[in-house]
């Protein structure tokens, strides 16, 4: 029997409380908020599991085998640490820290303790995803062109974080989960329309990252979008997919279309003909991808065998948002350019 913790009852800590609940083999033991009105939000999800306005409850009770974080990005690292250093398994929200040296930091600290650390990136267990997987490894989509995701929403604003550590994380885990290909280059823009009290993050957000070969993959991240979107375009040389998480009875389409290119005779002649196949929706797993995480969790520690998203995967999802982070901030700092009298553009020194 694996017992655990859970700190943090804010936005996504009930839907963890509420799954770890039903996982066999598991006992919530407790749950830790600063906040006594969401600990008695919650009682109801688990009337066995005691609560507590004190995390280090958690983090150093001998009762407790495995501590799943879900507190601000800003917490991860120092909570992380001292679960594992207290000897913890951990279960922590996306992304993994704030910075690529926390995440060494704490999965060589794992390693050391030999703990189970898992980053909840929930969307690589759904049942879409996985078949998403299945589909690329096969080989049907032939040679992968392009990745084009969009995720935007009006709202949730965040007081922490941009638009890009709140959105980015669960396209860039999706990304680095799909494709077996390596970041080569990203360059990222975002703008800040909506500000209050020193308040500036970007709300709006654009990233392209080049891939090794000739794939690329293009984010668009928003805060202020009249419609919520959370779709998924992929492009092979064979065919293309898309994943659209909202269309719950067909999240994946594939579509057998396509172009082939036949040169004449003459090779100034160039013939491009288009290919308009068959749509092919495939059955997927409907389980709630949640659900499918925790178990993962708890399977883990119970055999030791290494996590999907391990420590390593919330690494190249960090290493990915400081690239972006790095590209926006440079591309604020440029000159501004300009067209004066529809003429000449000129930079603006």
């Amino acid at each position: 029997m694996v017992k655990v913790g859970v700190i943090g009852c804010g936005y996504w800590g009930p839907n963890l409380i509420r799954n770890f609940s039903k996982v066999p083999d598991c006992r919530l033991e407790a749950v830790a908020d600063q906040k006594p009105e969401r600990l008695a939000s919650v009682r109801h999800l688990n009337s066995e599991m005691r609560t507590t306005t004190e995390a280090n409850e958690l983090v150093e009770s001998d009762s407790i085998d495995a501590v799943v974080i879900a507190t601000p990005i800003s917490t991860h690292f120092d909570l992380a640490k001292a679960c594992l250093n207290n000897g913890k398994h951990v279960f922590i929200e996306k992304p993994i820290t704030t910075t690529s040296a926390q995440a060494r930091e704490l999965i060589h600290l794992a390693q050391q303790q030999h703990k189970v650390l898992m980053v909840d990136h929930t969307f690589i267990y759904s049942g879409a995803v996985r078949k998403l997987r299945q589909i690329i490894d096969s080989g049907e989509l032939g040679e992968i062109y392009y990745y084009d995701s969009v995720r935007l929403n009006l709202g949730l604003f965040q007081h922490d974080v941009n638009v890009l550590w709140d959105l980015a994380p669960h396209d860039f885990s999706l990304l680095t989960f799909l494709l077996d290909k390596k970041a080569i280059r990203v360059t990222a823009s975002g703008s800040s329309p909506v500000r209050w009290n020193g308040w500036k993050q970007e709300s709006i957000a654009y990233v392209n990252v080049e891939l090794e070969g000739r794939a690329n993959a293009h984010f668009h991240l928003n805060w202020l979008s009249p419609v919520k979107l959370r779709r998924t375009l992929i492009g092979g040389s064979r065919k293309m997919v898309i994943y659209d998480h909202l269309d719950t009875e067909n999240q994946v389409k594939i579509f057998d279309k396509g172009i082939e290119v036949r040169e004449d005779l003459d090779r100034y002649k160039v013939l491009v003909q288009y290919r308009m196949g068959d749509l092919l929706c495939p059955k997927v797993d409907q389980t709630e991808a949640l659900e499918v995480a925790c178990k993962h969790f708890v399977h883990c520690i119970q055999t030791g065998e290494q996590p999907i998203t391990d420590g390593q995967a919330g690494l190249r999802v960090v290493q990915l948002l400081e690239a972006a982070e790095r590209s926006m901030r440079k591309e604020q700092r440029s000159p501004d350019i300009w067209i004066p009298d529809n003429k000449v553009v000129s930079a603006r020194v």
